[in-house]
């Protein structure tokens, strides 16, 4: 498991690709870079510009800094007047066909597990993006739900309150009226005639 993160310290990204560097590569197998470079040189037909990059001096710059940065460049390390390859996943599958070195096999298949772990992770990294986007987009519309429904409540509260108001002002006026218009009341039992 520690093989696998220390190559997976040695991927980096450029020109939007995953990628390893020929003197990083040229260490693991335990190989000189010259030799690795010469190797590829021979076989350039293997390596097409999906499998490999030649990089400017500026990109291998950028690189070299953020290895150094990282702690897995030396800080004295020189590019060197030649182009600096960098080996994309399937660039690098190829690199242990032309290498024909024991090591370079048995390490390729540790290397293609640290670009399958990276891949995966990035994807599940994409995935739980997602889902947190929608459930913003999920909790932006209930939070506007509810606000209409708070609106829609006050103004029914503020009818209610008119219409009850209504009421009690009817009553209020009905209670002034009814003793005005009632009569005396007539009294109970037997009258007697005057004669």
């Amino acid at each position: 498991m520690e093989e696998l993160s220390t190559i997976q310290s040695k991927i980096y990204e450029i020109r939007g690709q995953r990628v390893m560097l020929d003197f990083d590569l040229a260490a693991l197998y335990q190989v000189e870079t010259r030799t690795l470079k010469q190797a590829v040189r021979r076989n350039i037909e293997r390596f097409p510009d999906d499998f490999m990059l030649r990089l400017t001096s500026k990109e291998a710059m950028y690189l070299i800094n953020i290895g150094v940065s990282r702690n897995v460049i030396p800080p004295e390390y020189n590019i060197g007047s030649t182009d600096m390859f960098a080996f994309t996943e399937e660039g690098v599958a190829m690199l242990s066909g032309v290498l024909r070195n024991k090591v370079a096999v048995e390490l390729n298949i540790t290397i293609m597990r640290a670009f399958v772990s990276m891949r995966n992770f990035l994807n599940n990294q994409q995935i739980i993006t997602a889902e947190l986007s929608e459930i913003r987009s999920k909790l932006a519309l209930l939070e506007r739900v509810g606000q209409d429904n708070a609106a829609a409540v006050s103004e029914l509260s503020e009818d209610m309150g008119k219409e009850l108001d209504t009421i009690y002002e009817a009553i209020a006026a009905l209670s002034v009226k009814l003793p005005q218009a009632r009569k005396q009341p007539r009294p109970i039992g037997f009258r007697k005639e005057k004669q």
